[in-house]
């Protein structure tokens, strides 16, 4: 007990804050963070199972980032029937076409980013990003994320978004998180956003 109490106290807070080039915030935006010391500390326990569901012929949430090992039900509440399907080298999967709950949990045992799509329906597109860092969570309407409970020390941050056309290398950077305070940190864009999300699905890939 007084060891865990201990480690709170030593806990510190990161605040990113995504811009775009007009300095509006960006909803949304993937946001993970490292312990460049891997005994940096424990990383929060995270969920057995996340849910992405399937409404108005679109993926609910379109983004979703869970931890490696996480299990996620794909529920179909639309409808209509649909066929979810990911190519991706991270996790190859597909679920046969269906309506409801008919398909049992699909588990992420590894790291990178999944890609999702209907063989049905051209038009959905959804991601799961599948990360080994120990706090991750995605920016809200004003692009602000708040990490809490984080070990003090440097922490390797990444933010990721389909819609973020800046290079990889300027999405990364190295943040130092002090016990009792809360840190804050701003990256604004040096690009526009894409129309469109990338990348896409690729049903064409299957082997049927």
């Amino acid at each position: 007990m007084t060891l865990a109490a201990a480690a709170t106290c030593a806990a510190g807070e990161l605040t990113m804050n995504i811009i775009d080039l007009a300095g509006g915030g960006v909803t949304d935006v993937v946001v993970t963070a490292a312990p460049v010391d891997p005994h940096g500390g424990t990383p929060p326990s995270s969920p057995a199972t996340a849910v992405m569901d399937q409404r108005d012929q679109a993926f609910v949430p379109r983004i979703l980032v869970v931890a490696v090992g996480t299990s996620v039900e794909f529920p179909n509440n639309d409808s209509v029937s649909h066929q979810v399907y990911s190519f991706s080298p991270a996790k190859r999967f597909q679920l046969p076409l269906y309506t409801g709950e008919r398909h049992p949990p699909v588990t992420f045992e590894h790291q990178g980013l999944v890609v999702l799509g209907c063989n049905i329906h051209d038009e959905m597109v959804g991601y799961i990003y599948v990360t080994d860092a120990s706090f991750f969570g995605k920016t809200d309407a004003s692009g602000t994320l708040h990490l809490q409970n984080l070990p003090a020390g440097d922490y390797r941050v990444t933010v990721w978004s389909p819609l973020i056309a800046d290079p990889s290398p300027t999405l990364t950077r190295s943040v130092h998180v002090d016990a009792h305070e809360i840190t804050a940190d701003r990256l604004q864009l040096t690009r526009r956003l894409r129309v469109r999300p990338e990348p896409r699905p690729r049903r064409g890939d299957w082997e049927y």
